[in-house]
């Protein structure tokens, strides 16, 4: 298997080149809007590489990071459905690919009128060091000895620390377009990490990438042109997904999967896949005296806190889950029951969830509800209920 160097220099320089002239193999067919293409110049068009459309997924006014943004595709279109009241931030770490990207913002941001896009130099899976604002302090502080090399850690902390190229819990949306496979196996874990510190609570990661069917042979691993190629650096369908809930995501679906592979290397599929993933779950568990009733279909099911629920069943939970299945992706899959006589977040209790309980109705109601109602007719005069 390749170093971690040698896969990003491989990765570098294939893209360098890329920059300069479309090559037809890093290319899987995606349909993207023509709306929203319109009014992106034909060179960065040609010129970026992706497997599917993140942008698809976005909201008005959300804040949005693309990693690995290339020639900026991605990030115009998404600056088209994000709209003013947006922002989107794109992140690369081939000056080639940015030096495209950059100059091309300002015409696009004149056509769509304003501008909400901007592009900044780093490492996918190190979005805490800038690497232009590196440069700058190497310009001023160059590494002349063995004593400025050894000083060039404490460099890079501090600009990590109080100059990050992404600060943490400052993004609404993680989008990222055929990119997480051309980072090193060893670093793949701190990639997903990353992700998941520079997304506010709340937040999503919406990520497209080429994934395989079966687990890629070693010596293919070691293959720089396969590699660079979006093919040998591939996770298998489901590593990718245990990827994001290994991070601390919940939540995690697939919102798309390509049928027909991309391509076929000995024997072994490679597909573009599209996976949704939030974060927010982190935080105390507080008894409140909620319940949640999972509708079906399954009579089962399964959550990432290891909750399982039968169909029908009214279920204990916390404050925390209680108000996550408020929300996507569960909200339209529960019954959420309030208590009868609100509990105050600064008065509730700690609540165990590491058990799954039946919750009794009188934890809901109050031990001594006594109410007795009048009847209601069943049915008005035209249609009965």
């Amino acid at each position: 298997m390749q170093t971690e160097t040698q896969t990003e220099s491989a990765v570098k320089g294939r893209y360098s080149l890329a920059a300069q002239a479309q090559e037809a193999e890093l290319c899987c067919p995606v349909d993207y809007d023509p709306q929203y293409l319109k009014v992106i110049p034909a060179e960065v068009l040609e010129r970026d590489y992706g497997c599917g459309d993140p942008s698809r997924h976005l909201k008005s006014g959300e804040t949005v990071l693309d990693l690995g943004s290339g020639t900026g595709k991605i990030c115009f279109i998404a600056s088209q459905v994000v709209g003013p009241k947006g922002k989107v931030i794109g992140v690369d770490m081939t000056p080639e690919m940015l030096e495209v990207a950059r100059r091309n913002a300002p015409q696009i941001a004149e056509r769509v009128g304003y501008d909400n896009v901007e592009f900044r130099r780093g490492r996918i899976q190190d979005l805490s060091l800038d690497l232009d604002a590196l440069d700058r302090k190497l310009q001023s502080h160059p590494i002349a000895t063995a004593e400025d090399f050894i000083a060039l850690d404490g460099l890079t902390a501090d600009l990590r620390q109080h100059q990050p190229l992404v600060a943490d819990d400052s993004i609404d949306v993680v989008v990222s377009n055929c990119v997480l496979n051309l980072v090193a196996g060893a670093q793949k874990r701190q990639l997903f990490e990353e992700i998941h510190r520079v997304l506010r609570s709340g937040g999503r990661a919406v990520i497209s990438d080429i994934v395989s069917d079966e687990v890629v042979p070693v010596e293919m691993q070691r293959d720089s042109d396969l590699w660079s190629g979006c093919i040998s650096g591939a996770l298998t369908e489901d590593d990718f997904v245990a990827a994001f809930e290994e991070a601390g995501f919940y939540g995690i679906r697939i919102l798309e999967r390509q049928k027909a592979p991309w391509r076929t290397v000995e024997g072994i599929e490679f597909r573009s896949l599209t996976v949704e993933a939030f974060k927010g779950k982190e935080g105390p568990c507080l008894e409140r005296f909620q319940s949640v009733i999972y509708r079906g279909p399954f009579k089962e099911v399964l959550d990432d806190d290891g909750h399982r629920m039968e169909r029908g069943k009214s279920y204990a939970v916390c404050d925390k889950t209680f108000q996550l299945y408020r929300q996507e992706p569960y909200l339209a899959h529960f019954e959420h029951i309030e208590p009868l006589q609100q509990v105050a977040l600064e008065t509730a209790g700690p609540f165990d969830c590491t058990r799954t309980l039946i919750r009794d109705p009188r934890e809901t109601k109050g031990e001594d509800f006594r109410a007795t109602t009048e009847e209601q007719p069943c049915c008005s005069t035209e249609t009965c209920c």
